[in-house]
């Protein structure tokens, strides 16, 4: 991946309460995420149309937790 997650900011959900969740980054072509238990890892990352379409379902409640 091109885009350097040293130089990206990272932001938690204000719902995480452990401080052991998922984070994710605003890049240049991609929306990133990775476990902040193991930020040296390498982030996931989707196009910021998939990730839009992602949240918009999500706010949606087109997921369900059983």
């Amino acid at each position: 991946m091109n885009e350097s997650s040293a130089a990206i900011s990272w932001r938690k959900s204000s719902r995480c309460a452990s401080g052991a969740c998922v984070e994710v980054a605003d890049a240049v072509e991609n929306v990133l995420m990775r476990d902040s238990k193991s930020p040296e890892g390498t982030p996931l990352a989707f196009p910021k149309g998939v990730w839009t379409d992602f949240m918009i379902d999500i706010k949606a409640g087109r997921f369900h937790a059983n």
